[in-house]
């Protein structure tokens, strides 16, 4: 398998080498420090040599070889066995070492050296087994946030282009029968569906648009949603800006006024649909009111799709910073939206 060294990889390795040197000269540079002379610095530097070479062997390979193969790859028994062939060889001399011609004090400080070299050595070794184990976690949790992150944006993207296709083909539908009736109004009509659909599928490429974009946006598809409309239908519309700063999720409330249209307009009484949207300083309110009239039984296709995919798209953009109030009384449907842009 080919290895990836990046930058990252680089900086680490130099952080440990620099570290290691500050360990094995500290000693000998406070040595020096104290009393100016070479002789004991490097006797000093040869001392800490000969406690912890062994222990900086350990360190690195754990940190690149044993840990990454072995420890966190579930092979803890081959993790354990190989540190030990490894201690086992590095100490060799040491172990098979005949003491018997050395005084019983030197025999124990034998032994007293021994041991706390291979406690050193044990601690290079969680050492470097530690910090393997936390890099991994970091990086375990960097690649779940960009994977949320890419589930996010791909589920925002998908709630984005809910927009119902049958009001395409409806719209296009009322504008050919305008042409013979009023040619200049089916004229103005087609531009302002082109319109729509410039802005729906070239503007909303980004995470947020501009709210007046967006409120030209919304005004057009409403225009064209009154063409399906007959005299018995009431249809006001207030869209004002103050702040013309802001920016906005684009589509947001589309589904809201699709909705209205759906479910709030009836061929043969009378209807009522209210749309107004405000902006004050950041604060924007979005409201719509229509009257209910529920689809029967064998009409239900996207019934409460789209307000739960708008309730999902806020709650993903402006989680705690968004409140949605919805209520049905006296046959009117009520949906207001608080956004803190």
């Amino acid at each position: 398998m080919k290895m990836h060294i990046t930058r990252k990889d680089i900086y680490i390795f130099i952080i440990q080498v620099v570290v290691a040197a500050f360990i094995f000269l500290l000693p000998a540079a406070t040595g020096y420090a104290s009393s100016y002379n070479w002789e004991t610095a490097r006797a000093t530097l040869w001392m800490t040599w000969s406690w912890l070479h062994i222990s900086l062997v350990m360190y690195f390979l754990n940190f690149y070889v044993f840990a990454p193969f072995l420890m966190l790859r579930h092979r803890k028994k081959w993790f354990v066995i190989a540190n030990i062939i490894v201690l086992i060889i590095a100490h060799s001399p040491h172990i098979f070492y005949d003491t018997n011609s050395l005084a019983p004090w030197m025999r124990a400080g034998y032994y007293s050296f021994l041991v706390v070299s291979i406690l050193l050595e044990v601690l290079a070794i969680m050492g470097a087994t530690t910090i393997r184990y936390l890099m991994r976690q970091q990086d375990l949790e960097r690649q779940l946030r960009e994977e949320k992150q890419k589930h996010t944006e791909a589920e925002l993207e998908w709630l984005k282009n809910q927009l119902n296709p049958h009001f395409l083909f409806n719209t296009l539908n009322n504008i050919s029968s305008l042409v013979q009736i009023d040619a200049d109004l089916a004229q103005d009509s087609i531009a302002q569906l082109s319109d729509l659909l410039r802005y729906a599928m070239y503007e909303t490429r980004h995470e947020t648009v501009p709210l007046k974009g967006e409120v030209e946006f919304m005004q057009n598809y409403i225009d064209l949603m009154r063409l399906r409309c007959n005299e018995k239908t009431t249809i006001n519309c207030q869209l004002s800006m103050v702040n013309y700063q802001l920016d906005i999720a684009p589509l947001l409330f589309i589904s809201l006024i699709e909705n209205a249209f759906k479910h709030g307009v009836s061929s043969g009484r009378d209807s009522r649909i209210n749309i107004t949207l405000t902006t004050d300083d950041h604060l924007l309110t979005f409201i719509c009111e229509n009257t209910n009239y529920p689809k029967d039984e064998q009409n239900r296709s996207g019934s409460g799709i789209g307000i739960e995919n708008t309730k999902r798209r806020l709650e993903l953009i402006y989680k705690d910073r968004y409140t949605w109030e919805q209520s049905l009384q006296d046959n009117i449907y009520h949906v207001q939206v608080t956004i803190q842009l």
